[in-house]
């Protein structure tokens, strides 16, 4: 079955969005946007035959894990499809007119004002004050003509609703990348969908799965025993407690290769050996990470490696 044109992709918050941005890197196809005003109308906007696939942030370098998105990808039964890194660069933007010492007030979404602390420090005048997304500040701005006021956000933002950019590069860490999924359901319309990827941002295959082991001493140590045993690369390991179970855990892993041949098949049947409940969510093209900064020191300034 051919794919469907345009791809229609939910993502998070509105057009011009970071979000936006990353699907244009995944994506080397037609498609269209639809936004959503959160996570949880975003997977639903795919369960609802709104979008074929939604494209959903679950892991920011300097934040770490967007735990909201692992939940609801379990909840939704989504299958991962591929994943991409975007590169996030702070901008302040206003309408047309504006000039950064006329700003007394700067609107975006709360961990984007938090990423940019050091920008907040040396402007101590300005008020920062948190929203829902950082390209719907942008549009809340041009839609409302506030006066005195910007917004952080992406370049994308400033293009999309014709705004200005005042500031460039606002973000405390250059090193500030989001890593995002595309998901979709099981059915059959989005096989193929890695012919559609810009094959500059993709890389090798990935498998990402889910399990549950007993808690007792040295059960995940057991259950994971098998990936070092067979040489199998662990990408990330994530854990999410267990609702209606106080202190028991779900893991999220994510490791190179994949589930139908060896290496990957002979690791997980010895997890499944060892897990009460183990689901694969996806076989995908990993995302490529253009980082280029690698040789930044492993431990902050005051630590040591003991």
């Amino acid at each position: 079955m051919p794919l469907p044109r345009p791809l229609r992709v939910s993502i998070q918050g509105e057009q011009g969005s970071f979000s936006e941005e990353a699907v244009g890197k995944l994506l080397d196809r037609p498609h269209h946007i639809v936004a959503t005003p959160d996570l949880t109308r975003m997977f639903s906007a795919v369960g609802r035959h709104e979008a074929h696939a939604c494209l959903a942030p679950m892991e920011n370098s300097l934040v770490g894990s967007i735990f909201e998105s692992y939940d609801l990808l379990l909840q939704f039964g989504f299958r991962v499809l591929g994943e991409v890194y975007l590169r996030v660069q702070h901008c302040l933007i206003a309408p047309l007119g504006t000039y950064l010492e006329d700003v007394e007030r700067v609107y975006s979404h709360p961990v984007a004002l938090d990423q940019c602390r050091t920008f907040f420090q040396r402007h101590p005048g300005l008020h920062a004050v948190a929203t829902y997304d950082t390209a719907g500040s942008v549009r809340m701005l041009i839609r409302e003509r506030e006066t005195n006021a910007a917004a952080i956000a992406g370049r994308g933002a400033a293009t999309h609703y014709g705004a200005k950019i005042l500031a460039e590069n606002l973000e405390d860490d250059p090193a500030n990348y989001t890593r995002f999924f595309l998901l979709s359901t099981t059915e059959d319309e989005l096989k193929g969908i890695e012919r559609c990827y810009h094959p500059d941002a993709t890389g090798p295959v990935k498998t990402s799965i889910v399990f549950h082991v007993t808690n007792e001493p040295g059960s995940l140590h057991r259950a994971l025993r098998g990936f070092a045993e067979a040489g199998v690369d662990l990408a990330k390991i994530e854990s999410r407690p267990v609702r209606g179970r106080p202190f028991e855990y779900l893991f999220y892993v994510d490791f190179f290769g994949e589930p139908s041949t060896d290496p990957g098949r002979r690791a997980l049947r010895a997890l499944g050996r060892r897990a009460g409940f183990l689901r694969t969510l996806g076989t995908y093209p990993s995302g490529r990470l253009d980082w280029v900064g690698k040789d930044a020191p492993l431990f902050p300034a005051g630590l040591s490696r003991d």
